[in-house]
């Protein structure tokens, strides 16, 4: 089953996915709208002139971009990353959430399973361990692995 890259406006991606996903054509299976892609969505489809009818009521969709993909190009956008993945001990951070956002912090300990990050505060006085979601700091530096 072909898939097709359709361009939209940035920003517009989800608005762009639900819009088509709430058209009831038979031609178009599946919508995709990966955070990780910035300005398109993928669209599964029979038919790209069916695909290109329903476009032009979509506001913010520009394009089909030529050409096809298949399901292997992808299937990585399927599964989730872990917040987490890339960060590893020792990495200086930036908590940029919760209670202490805009605070330095060196990596302690990494729970991949449960998406979560030990850090130590770099200013305190008394080292205090903290423990926030992967989502909620930003690495800075990281140390030569």
């Amino acid at each position: 089953m072909p898939i097709f890259a359709v361009k939209t406006t940035a920003s517009q991606e989800r608005t762009v996915a639900d819009m088509i996903a709430n058209r009831e054509e038979e031609e178009i299976h599946a919508v995709l709208a990966p955070d990780s892609l910035t300005s398109y969505v993928m669209v599964e489809s029979d038919n790209d002139a069916v695909l290109e009818r329903v476009l032009d009521e979509i506001p913010h969709a520009r394009s089909i971009v030529p050409g096809t993909s298949s399901l292997a190009e992808v299937e990585h956008f399927l599964s989730p990353t872990p917040d987490v993945e890339g960060i590893a001990e020792g990495d200086i951070v930036e908590l940029i959430a919760g209670p202490f956002k805009g605070e330095k912090a060196r990596v302690q300990r990494i729970d991949e399973g449960k998406d979560q990050v030990t850090v130590e505060l770099y200013e305190a006085t008394v080292p205090i361990p903290v423990t926030v979601r992967g989502d909620q700091i930003r690495v800075l530096d990281s140390e030569e692995r």
